[in-house]
């Protein structure tokens, strides 16, 4: 069975000592000094920049190989931003603020401990806690980098990992309140209202600071910011590991989705409330589809994101005859379908079509021919489906289930 590289990072905080904090200033001394080179000579590949600033970085005390680590990083930040200006994108001086360090020489890790040189014939050594050293127990790891700041160490990691031969699809339709995956088989919906509840009580509690300095203002609304920010990524992983597991145990890849810009919709003068405007800039959507996609690869699965225009229509097009479904006041999340006479949640809707639409992205890399449905933006076919037997799922994490 073929094999892919999966990549994972692992971290964990530490207490820095004034040898790795004046280390990590160093660092990013030598990045900005060679985003500086790189500016000077429209230089942005790692093999031009390497020629014209290595010599150049001679006057800086620290082991050489961190030198070509920000090399690296430096020669990374100008590639993005060639990348940015290639697409007309507006675009400012690159300039590095955060202090770290990052390499893949030099570190070892024995008896429990990360060591790194510092130079002059010195090491620094960091105690795993048992999480890492529970991940990295594993024989078939392999540890390739690290990143470490003022108060946190993290760890590349890589595997060799099997694929897994998926036999159908499951559609994960991200809401604000709830993650619905599933195929025309199973639907299950996992609840996050908790994490809406979250972001408002964060809000309700900054906007009450009233002391008239902006910069305390400031730290204290940050520090809130990372406690959201950290209970609501615990909430996201509880509930993409079980839909990852979920969708390993039935063989099943996983379709995502494009829904980049959904933002845009709810700006001022659309009608939106401000306090929806910042309940929408709150949505992480982003995190909850970036742990689903390496924690995919990290059991071997696959996912299949759409394009935008694959992804139209998914919330409002009929997933048994492609009609356009209709709503109203009364029914709040659910949709009529005037051609099969029915009542169905939309978020139900929404997975099972992004399952058929990645079904008919996945025939069409093979050659297959697919029959088209009636009205369907994308011709879809939903395969071994009685339509007739579609249920609303109820609870919190609620299952519906369509016979053969």
């Amino acid at each position: 069975m073929p094999s892919v590289l999966a990549i994972k990072v692992v971290r964990q905080n530490y207490a820095p000592n004034n040898d790795i904090l004046g280390l990590l200033q160093t660092f990013r001394a030598i990045t900005n000094s060679c985003i500086e080179i790189g500016l000077a000579n429209d230089a942005w590949s790692l093999r031009r920049l390497s020629e014209l600033s290595y010599k150049a970085l001679a006057g800086y005390r620290c082991p050489s190989y961190y030198k070509l680590g920000a090399i690296s990083r430096a020669a990374g930040i100008l590639a993005a931003r060639k990348k940015s200006m290639r697409r007309r994108m507006p675009t400012r001086t690159p300039y590095s603020f955060k202090p770290q360090l990052a390499s893949c020489y030099g570190f070892k890790i024995k008896d429990k401990t990360f060591s790194l040189p510092i130079g002059g014939g010195r090491t620094f050594s960091i105690l795993l806690n048992r999480h890492t050293l529970e991940i990295l127990s594993d024989e078939n790891l392999r540890v390739k980098s690290f990143v470490l700041t003022p108060s946190t160490i993290s760890l590349c990691v890589t595997k060799e990992v099997a694929n897994v031969e998926c036999i159908d699809m499951a559609g994960v339709d991200r809401n604000l309140r709830n993650l619905t995956c599933g195929n025309e088989r199973c639907i299950s919906r996992y609840d996050l209202s908790k994490a809406a509840e979250i972001a408002a009580t964060t809000t309700s509690i900054t906007s009450s600071f009233k002391r008239n300095d902006a910069r305390i203002r400031h730290k204290i609304a940050s520090k809130y910011g990372k406690r959201r920010r950290d209970r609501t990524n615990q909430l996201l992983h509880n509930v993409t590991k079980r839909i990852v597991n979920e969708a390993k145990r039935r063989r099943e890849a996983l379709v995502l989705e494009n829904i980049t810009g959904i933002r845009k919709l709810f700006r001022r003068h659309n009608g939106a409330t401000s306090s929806f405007r910042g309940t929408m800039n709150g949505w992480k959507f982003r995190e909850a589809q970036r742990q689903i996609e390496y924690k995919a690869a990290w059991q071997g699965l696959s996912v299949i994101r759409l394009t935008r225009k694959e992804t139209r229509g998914t919330s409002i097009t009929c997933p048994r005859c492609g009609e356009r479904l209709q709503s109203d006041r009364e029914h709040h999340r659910e949709l009529w379908c005037s051609s099969c006479e029915k009542w169905t949640d939309r978020d139900v809707v929404a997975a099972i079509n992004l399952a058929q639409r990645g079904r008919l992205r996945f025939d069409r890399s093979k050659g297959e021919a697919i029959e088209a449905m009636k009205r369907n933006p994308t011709p879809t076919v939903p395969l071994r489906v009685d339509a007739s037997k579609l249920d609303r799922p109820t609870a919190e994490t609620s299952r519906t289930f369509i016979d053969d």
